[in-house]
């Protein structure tokens, strides 16, 4: 299960990475950077929750469960902070549909990460 999260996260990066370059070509009114900076730092935190997650102990299904909500949180966190930081910067020229696309990329990397780790603790559950 382990690679197929890791790929399906990567693939989710290369295509959302993709979909930037192209939305600078035919939309620079953009941020482009800022964008690519939370896309980049969303796979990351999501492989690294990923590992940490799947350590926690199998017999103890509620430790498992705290873990994915930690992770949920801890992505929460780290994307308001990082929006906070984006809004402060750029406060003379703060482009609103970028910051919905910030929010767009929150949502997919955890979407993603809750359907894989619920067909693992599925798995992990069943005898």
């Amino acid at each position: 299960m382990k690679r197929q999260y890791t790929i399906t996260i990567i693939v989710t990066l290369l295509v959302l990475d993709v979909t930037f370059r192209l939305l600078k070509v035919y939309a620079p009114e953009y941020h482009i950077a800022a964008l690519q900076i939370a896309n980049f730092t969303m796979a990351a935190l999501s492989l690294a929750v990923y590992a940490l997650v799947t350590r926690q102990p199998t017999n103890r299904p509620q430790a498992f469960v705290r873990g994915v909500y930690g992770a949920s949180l801890l992505r929460l966190m780290v994307s308001m902070t990082a929006m906070l930081i984006y809004i402060v910067v750029n406060r003379n020229a703060i482009h609103k549909p970028s910051v919905f696309v910030l929010f767009g990329i929150y949502a997919v990397y955890t979407a993603i990460e809750t359907v894989i780790l619920s067909k693992t603790a599925k798995k992990e559950s069943t005898p």
